[in-house]
């Protein structure tokens, strides 16, 4: 990804587009331009805003759309370990090298989790290796390596949710939370807890349904349920507020004389372009005297017009045709899913079966504990088809829930001959198989353990494969591709 993005950056020029563009406050140096060349393309579109706020701290009301954690890492990167390349970068060049190192070592983190997670709920290590394998050339790509928040939240919710999985529940919460200081869509995985502790209180309640339980006794076991509910999605709330909070005292208390400090160039471009300062002469915005004000939704509205229905117009329709192969992907793996589970999803998997007690239960992605996380993909699908810029769906989806992955890697398993015949032989999987293969190879070794690696092999027999096989590798890969062309040489993309 970093070679080719260097590439089409070096033979495509860039486009010029609307977008946040501050000036350059400093002259580039010859290691700085060097840098540009190399990594220029991962700099575009909201990149600007997250190096900016790295750089400058949240000086124009907009850039609260954009949450914190991820910008202080870059910084705290780029002030500690790349501090002894301050003699040959400035602080905006190595706070993009900063943040394209984070980007790389959060994607292989986050593959990592997804790989631990699939196990654990998929049971089948086969499926949750080839979907980790998906993830390493996502659709989203390029927004994982880009100066974009999408791979530390991917790192931190899959981690969270494997967490929960092993029943660490503190360790899952702490992640969520940060995770949420990443990203506002992070607030949703409260829904995990209150899932998994609802859960647990009926499946309980189902055990003892054939003796009498005493009333002291069941109130007790709701209050801690619930206690510990409150709790944990009170972390996850807690970065939220205190963000908003952090803008609210910003951009609505008195004024500071911040403008004297500002540079001329930053002013300047303020006013070119309507940005709002914070606390300049007294003037407060408009959404400081809301009943709850909330800039992350006023911004939302009034800079970029999300909101329900808003992006339903004519000239949007390229715009949905960008979105259409995960909005299907995503609608199909739910369909699945309620198709083989219709009792499961009616009774929201809270009910105890006599099947799951004498006998192993099912794996793989149609398997009972995937429901919950069926749910959480449905629900960001539909939010992000009606109330959001529909383009951004792709890598709204492939940084924030699993489903997309694991339901393509049951898709190639279940119907791609080819994978099937390699399943092998007892409890041995063909992920076990490729992981002992590749560990046990050194590292400047070649041959046929590169083959063992189930995407590499379907591509190396791309003319044997089934046309559904070709669709989901496809989609993958030439949204891969495109998007480091499109995006990283200004021009729109998802």
């Amino acid at each position: 990804s970093l070679l080719f993005q260097a590439l089409f950056n070096l033979l495509i020029p860039d486009h010029t587009a609307d977008a946040f563009s501050p000036p350059r406050l400093s002259e580039p140096g010859l290691w700085d331009l060097l840098l540009e060349q190399l990594l220029g393309g991962l700099s575009h579109w909201d990149a600007e805003h997250f190096l900016f706020i790295a750089e400058r701290g949240y000086l124009y009301e907009h850039n609260c759309a954009f949450f914190p954690l991820y910008p202080l890492s870059v910084r705290a990167v780029a002030e500690g370990a790349l501090w002894p390349l301050q003699r040959l970068l400035r602080l905006r060049s190595r706070l993009l090298l900063s943040a394209v190192l984070l980007n790389s070592l959060f994607s292989v983190l986050a593959a990592a989790a997804l790989y631990k997670l699939g196990c654990v709920v998929l049971q089948c290590r086969r499926v949750a290796f080839l979907a980790a394998v998906l993830f390493s050339v996502s659709p989203a790509n390029v927004f994982m390596a880009a100066a974009y928040s999408e791979s530390m939240f991917a790192f931190l919710a899959f981690s969270a949710m494997w967490q929960l999985e092993k029943g660490q529940s503190w360790l899952s919460g702490l992640l969520f939370s940060l995770a949420s200081g990443v990203r506002a869509n992070g607030l949703i995985n409260a829904g995990f807890f209150l899932y998994s502790h609802g859960k647990c209180f009926v499946l309980q309640l189902q055990v003892g349904s054939g003796s009498v339980r005493k009333l002291p006794l069941l109130w007790k076991q709701l209050l801690s349920v619930a206690s510990s509910a409150v709790l944990t999605c009170a972390g996850i709330f807690l970065p939220f507020a205190l963000f908003q909070y952090f803008a609210y005292v910003r951009f609505c208390g008195p004024g500071t004389g911040l403008e004297q400090t500002v540079p001329k160039p930053l002013l300047q471009l303020a006013r070119d372009k309507g940005y709002h300062l914070a606390a300049v002469n007294g003037v407060k915005p408009a959404w400081c005297s809301q009943r709850f004000p909330l800039v992350y939704s006023y911004i939302q509205d009034a800079y970029w017009n999300v909101g329900f229905l808003r992006y339903f117009e004519l000239r949007q329709i390229p715009n949905f045709l960008l979105a259409l192969p995960v909005a299907l992907l995503g609608s199909w793996a739910a369909w699945t899913y309620m198709i083989a589970n219709p009792r499961h999803c009616l009774t929201l998997g809270l009910e105890r079966r006599k099947s799951e007690e004498e006998s192993k239960p099912r794996a793989g992605f149609c398997c009972p504990a995937v429901f919950v996380y069926v749910v959480h993909a449905t629900v960001l699908l539909a939010f992000g088809f009606f109330c959001m810029h529909v383009q951004v769906l792709t890598r709204f989806l492939g940084s924030s829930s699993p489903v997309l992955y694991w339901f393509s890697a049951h898709l190639l398993q279940e119907y791609e001959p080819l994978l099937r015949s390699e399943e092998g032989t007892g409890n041995e999987t063909m992920a076990s198989r490729s992981e002992k293969s590749l560990l046990g190879k050194s590292v400047g070794s070649c041959g046929r353990g590169t083959s063992e690696n189930p995407v590499v092999r379907l591509l190396m027999n791309c003319r044997l494969i089934t046309p559904l096989s070709k669709c989901i590798l496809g989609f993958f890969l030439s949204y891969w591709l495109l998007g480091l062309i499109l995006h990283c040489n200004f021009l729109p993309w998802t």
